[in-house]
């Protein structure tokens, strides 16, 4: 099986799919990150692409930063200066070839991820 990486972003404060939320993915490597990929969630709180497809995999250590600060903002959630989660990084590593899903849970006070399938 050939690897590739998925997300799914979920509001659970608003209990939807949030939608027009910026994501980088970055490859890291020792101290230093590069930037692979810019995308924006759809109304299903997906990519429209695989963040990362079959002919672009790499084992190696990734991070997907989610800009929660400005979906917040546009989706109603009362404004604070700063916002508390305005940029979310989950730095986690791929070692096989296979599918890695990282997927977030998000509300203004906290979010929790997990490698999902």
């Amino acid at each position: 099986m050939a690897g590739y990486l998925t997300t799914h972003v979920l509001d659970t404060a608003f209990g939807c799919p949030a939608e027009g939320l910026k994501i980088e993915l970055f490859r890291i490597s020792g101290v230093e990150r590069h930037l692979l990929k810019t995308l924006t969630t759809n109304n299903d709180g997906r990519t429209d692409e695989q963040i990362l497809p079959e002919a672009e995999f790499e084992v190696g250590e990734y991070e997907l930063v989610f800009h929660a600060g400005p979906y917040l903002d546009a989706s109603g959630t009362p404004p604070e200066d700063p916002r508390f989660l305005g940029v979310i990084p989950i730095r986690f590593g791929m070692s096989e070839q296979s599918h890695y899903h990282v997927p977030l849970l998000l509300s203004p006070f906290g979010y929790s991820t997990y490698r999902g399938s």
